[in-house]
């Protein structure tokens, strides 16, 4: 019987809360070229519950998140929970399309609509690391997540927002790696 099996559903199981509580500054990215992060890599990840959003794990795991994508070392514009090793649906994205081009997390979030247009463009992967090739990505999405911020009581609420341009691909290519996809199988 595994770690998950024993947890209710959308907690972080022991192994998550170790992994987050034992990271002193930044997370290890994990990168395609590893047989054991390519399998998390390739799983879809799962909710985390209301309880895991309001939680102190779930604060240091967005902080974390962002310290690892903003470091020199890595330096990206985007990351995924698989990509730090939670198969969790949790994203930290810079929005360029507001001021001050912040970074900010998105946790249980999912595109609920594509424009039908389509742009190629340049895309690396902190997980696929020293390539770069076109992509075709809608230019305008909606995307739907658990807004942490607009707490409700003892409920999260979720909330849309479209977004445009090439901040629209971050979120594409950023969702993806949450379905178990590398921006490489849409070549």
């Amino acid at each position: 019987m595994g770690l998950s099996s024993c947890t209710p559903k959308g907690d972080f199981t022991r192994a998550e809360r170790e992994l987050i509580q034992g990271c002193d500054s930044i997370f290890r990215v994990l990168t395609i070229d590893n047989p054991a992060d390519l399998e998390i890599l390739r799983s879809k990840s799962a909710d985390l519950s209301d309880k895991v959003l309001m939680s102190e794990d779930f604060t240091r795991l967005a902080e974390l998140m962002i310290a690892t994508v903003t470091h020199p070392s890595q330096d990206g514009v985007g990351i995924a929970g698989p990509q730090v090793g939670l198969n969790r649906r949790i994203v930290a994205v810079q929005r360029f399309d507001k001021e001050g081009e912040p970074f900010e997390v998105y946790p249980n979030i999912r595109i609920i609509w594509k424009a039908d247009s389509l742009a190629y463009g340049p895309e690396g992967c902190l997980s696929v690391p020293d390539r770069r090739e076109e992509v075709a990505r809608s230019q305008e999405i909606i995307i739907e997540y658990a807004d942490v911020s607009a707490l409700k009581g003892s409920d999260i609420p979720m909330v849309r927002d479209t977004i445009k341009g090439f901040t629209a691909v971050i979120f594409q290519h950023e969702t993806d790696h949450l379905d178990g996809i590398l921006y490489i199988d849409r070549l």
